[in-house]
């Protein structure tokens, strides 16, 4: 119910997404966005968070910046 409203809403405006490509990233960033609420996780602080380690984070360990495992990581450190 509630979690299929925003995609109902949005769903006209997302014609004009600009390109087929354009439509990807939305849909990526909505994809993110979500799973941080199915953590609950603030949005924000986790794509600031990530955003700056993403590029030096060791590829072994990708799966430590999924929103529930890095909320995780975050309370375990005291960041939360």
């Amino acid at each position: 119910g509630r979690a299929i409203r925003p995609v109902a809403v949005g769903r006209r405006n997302w014609q004009f997404a600009g390109s087929d490509r354009g439509g990807e990233a939305a849909a990526i960033c909505y994809s993110i966005i979500g799973s941080c609420r199915s953590a609950a996780v603030d949005p924000f602080d986790y794509l600031a968070d990530v955003l700056v380690k993403v590029a030096t984070h060791p590829a072994s360990k990708i799966a430590d910046l999924v929103p529930a495992r890095w909320a995780e990581l975050r309370a375990a450190a005291g960041d939360a």
